[in-house]
């Protein structure tokens, strides 16, 4: 199955985040276990890199570029058709823009599950959304 992973999750996860870190990665371990392949956008890919590059972290920028380079992630563009779609999301429910784009991009990526931690983002039920249990 494809898994669209919101940014939170991937901070978490490669900044071992005190409080979620090991939440975050126990739940992408299990992704990765039952074959499942992690899908993110252009955006979150650029969500996270912000961060180490502020702060001159080559290393976490290394981690997190090794991570969106792997074999079983997949990072999707987005197009026309992903912002048409975000366009239709945000006017129906009021996300923010990349809320609304990062949904659009996981419909059109063909995902069956959105993984984050907001759950604002439950009230979207054209695509299942898991908060980090």
């Amino acid at each position: 199955m494809l898994v669209f992973v919101d940014a939170n999750i991937l901070i978490y996860h490669l900044e071992a985040n005190p409080d979620l870190g090991e939440r975050a990665s126990a739940r992408l371990a299990t992704l990765h276990a039952a074959g499942d392949q992690v899908v993110v956008s252009d955006l979150i890919r650029m969500e996270c890199r912000v961060g180490p590059l502020k702060s001159g972290d080559a290393a976490l920028l290394a981690g997190y570029d090794g991570f969106f380079s792997a074999r079983d992630v997949q990072v999707v563009g987005l197009t026309r058709t992903v912002c048409d779609r975000a366009a239709a999301i945000r006017a129906a429910h009021g996300f923010r823009t990349p809320d609304a784009l990062n949904l659009a991009a996981a419909m059109e990526s063909g995902c069956g599950v959105f993984l984050t931690n907001d759950s604002r983002l439950a009230r979207f039920t054209d695509l299942t959304v898991e908060t980090l249990p």
